[in-house]
């Protein structure tokens, strides 16, 4: 499995609400702070458009392996900014990990 690329995304809602000037500085600066990892590739940010989901926002990444996956998870940027930015502006999430069937 380690030479399976792996599509990570999450989607949230933040305590600042929707469309805020916090939310769109929150979107802004985590793209310029996780993009920046080693090892991220294709990072979008996302505005949720369906009515299908009560979810505001959505991040997509791209890793070509499992290994650069697993280092981006322990990389001190991104452990700071889940302790520091994440946990305190997020209200809700949900995330998913995928491979590609082939």
């Amino acid at each position: 499995m380690s030479a399976m690329a792996i599509k990570h995304m999450v989607v949230f809602n933040l305590h600042a609400g929707k469309d805020t000037p916090e939310a769109e500085a929150f979107l802004r600066e985590s793209a310029e702070e996780l993009a920046a990892i080693p090892g991220v590739e294709q990072f979008e940010v996302f505005r949720q458009v369906s009515a299908k989901t009560n979810y505001d926002y959505g991040f997509s990444m791209f890793f070509a392996n499992q290994a650069a996956y697993d280092a981006y998870n322990v990389h001190p940027v991104h452990t700071q900014y889940v302790a520091e930015r994440w946990v305190k502006e997020v209200s809700r999430f949900q995330e998913i990990d995928l491979t590609k069937f082939e």
